[in-house]
């Protein structure tokens, strides 16, 4: 029976994986041939990558509360009870580290999986251990997705919904409001897509709708349509 993957691809399921390996480890660290400074800088990497995603978070939500202002602003409406959105307070800064905090850790993983002290229950502990996967319901299994205005690009979000071994292709469409209905857009194997279709002069609803596939084979649902206005 295949496991998942032991790294997490969602970034706070990953950020979360981190702190139970940074809370762990001190146990386990002489045994496993861990040395201080190794314990340090991972601790040093969750605490980081924690710091960042909370940021990103903070700043995503931001985005999205003064494009509706702006929205508001410039089209006319009722504002909301709270008005006009306010500035965001960020978490306490922690020390930065450098770039690739996921390419240390699976070093670092690979390194303790080596050592003659390893066995699953430390695994376990430390949340290094891929969970055992049964296939997927291929009746009902459906993506989620998320349509994110990036630039002058429209990114939509998907993953595997935990269960890559089983799944081949992540088919989109995409519906540009021009009384064409959905049309396909991509047929992806990698999470995340960019939609690269210009941005038109006049403000339009983009609506994105995605399925997976095994070989030449639609499978489950369809996802629930997100959209985006974009142009303008």
């Amino acid at each position: 029976m295949p496991k998942s993957s032991y790294i997490s691809f969602n970034d706070d399921a990953f950020a979360a994986q981190l702190q139970t390996f940074k809370n762990a480890i001190a146990g386990y660290a002489v045994a496993l041939g861990v040395s201080p400074a190794q314990v340090t800088a991972q601790a040093a990497d969750a605490d980081y990558f924690s710091y960042v995603l909370a940021c990103q978070q903070l700043m995503r939500n931001g985005a999205l509360q003064w494009t509706g202002w702006k929205d508001l602003t410039r089209g006319g409406g009722d504002p909301p009870p709270t008005g006009a959105p306010v500035a965001p307070v960020f978490p306490t800064a922690v020390p930065a580290v450098a770039p690739g905090v996921e390419v240390r850790f699976r070093a670092l993983v690979k390194q303790i999986k080596g050592s003659p002290a390893y066995n699953e229950a430390i695994g376990a502990a430390l949340g290094i251990v891929g969970q055992e996967q049964t296939g997927p319901d291929y009746a009902t299994i459906q993506p989620d997705i998320n349509a994110l205005i990036n630039g002058m690009q429209v990114f939509v979000d998907w993953n595997w919904s935990g269960f890559s071994a089983f799944l081949d292709i992540c088919e989109i469409q995409v519906d540009r409001s021009d009384s064409k209905g959905f049309v396909p857009l991509a047929f992806d194997t990698t999470p995340g897509y960019t939609d690269t279709q210009p941005f038109p002069a006049a403000p339009v609803k983009w609506t994105y709708q995605a399925i997976y596939r095994v070989g030449d084979s639609r499978v489950g649902q369809w996802s629930k349509p997100v959209s985006v206005t974009v142009g303008g």
